[in-house]
């Protein structure tokens, strides 16, 4: 399963079960809220103040856990 940066955070958790706890473990405590749900991993990232290269990171972790 390939997870994107421009995905919001509903279509991430619809394709990864275990998403909810990693965004959690990286501080993503906001991701059941209605405006997260439509806002992309990225929006997140740069909101919760993560680099271009953590971001990136996240990304891998999320594409790798299923």
């Amino acid at each position: 399963m390939k997870i994107e940066k421009n995905m919001t955070f509903a279509e991430i958790l619809e394709k990864n079960e275990n998403a909810a706890e990693i965004l959690s473990k990286r501080g993503f405590h906001c991701i059941g809220c209605m405006m997260a749900s439509s806002e992309t991993l990225e929006q997140g990232a740069k909101v919760h103040g993560l680099s271009e290269e953590e971001t990136d990171e996240l990304v891998e972790e999320l594409s790798s856990s299923d």
